[in-house]
């Protein structure tokens, strides 16, 4: 009796579940999903070139130099740099004493050591770049409520990472006329910015990235626009996320390498031995 009775309840629920796929099945195909303006005017990121693409990407580090100033200058008063020391920017193309001048620039918590009191010192090369804010709370009170990202691994953790970077911040503009009109209650609430190139079209962080010549570059360098701006930092933040890329790029070209030579050497070993024999 029991396990006629468990075979009847499991059947129910099988019955009830294919009813519901079916019917929700049905609804999906009959009824289209009501539009929105996020599904309407939402864009994907521009395309974006960078010296660092493709298996045989190396850095421009006259390029990364210039991201890093525009991190220096503009984004560190927001975003944080955790996973990245001081003397990691060597490999930039600064100088031990360009590092040690760079990271006694900021200062990084410390402790007293005559009373062994927390306190706030300059940076050695080998601290970390310290964060913008005391925590969280001070965090959202400086930035209308949002946390800004550690921008250490950001184009790892966005789909099209540095071309969504570039995107972003230079993707800022008045709101279109056109999504108003349609759909009336998507106006951008007071402190918030329009952005088309975020997922919900409206975000808090200002504009980065105002003018052209924001940001002096030295001699040699490309005109400070804003859209050049947003490439160079968008390539220092290539770095960041992956350092050893060009590393990894010629590990992996020789081992391909190395494998295509290995499978010719066995085939010509296979042909060699085996030529003469009934399989």
């Amino acid at each position: 009796m029991a396990r006629i009775l468990s075979i009847l309840v499991g059947l129910f629920f099988t019955v009830a579940l294919a009813w519901s796929f079916g019917v929700g099945f049905y609804t999906w195909a009959t009824e289209p999903a009501a539009k929105t303006a996020e599904h309407e005017f939402h864009l994907h990121p521009k395309e974006l070139h960078l010296a660092s693409d493709g298996i045989f990407g190396k850095f421009d580090k006259q390029q990364l130099q210039r991201g890093f100033q525009i991190y220096k200058e503009v984004c560190s008063a927001c975003h944080s740099l955790s996973h990245v020391a001081f003397r990691d920017l060597e490999q930039l193309g600064y100088s031990e004493g360009q590092v040690k001048a760079i990271a006694a620039g900021f200062q990084v918590p410390g402790t007293d050591p005559t009373t062994g009191e927390a306190n706030m010192r300059p940076g050695q090369a080998t601290d970390y770049f310290p964060k913008p804010f005391a925590n969280d709370i001070a965090a959202r009170a400086a930035n209308n409520n949002a946390i800004p990202p550690d921008l250490s691994l950001i184009t790892k953790a966005r789909h099209e990472g540095p071309a969504y970077v570039y995107s972003l911040i230079t993707g800022y503009q008045a709101q279109p006329a056109e999504l108003l009109k349609e759909f009336p209650d998507a106006k951008t609430p007071d402190g918030l910015h329009f952005n088309p190139y975020f997922a919900n079209l409206n975000l808090a962080m200002a504009p980065p990235l105002t003018s052209d010549g924001q940001v002096e570059y030295g001699p040699g360098n490309p005109k400070p626009t804003v859209d050049q701006m947003g490439k160079d930092v968008a390539a220092f933040l290539v770095w960041t996320a992956e350092p050893k890329l060009e590393k990894r790029n010629q590990t992996g070209l020789a081992v391909v390498l190395f494998l295509i030579f290995a499978t010719v050497l066995g085939y010509m070993s296979y042909r060699n031995i085996w030529a003469g024999k009934k399989h």
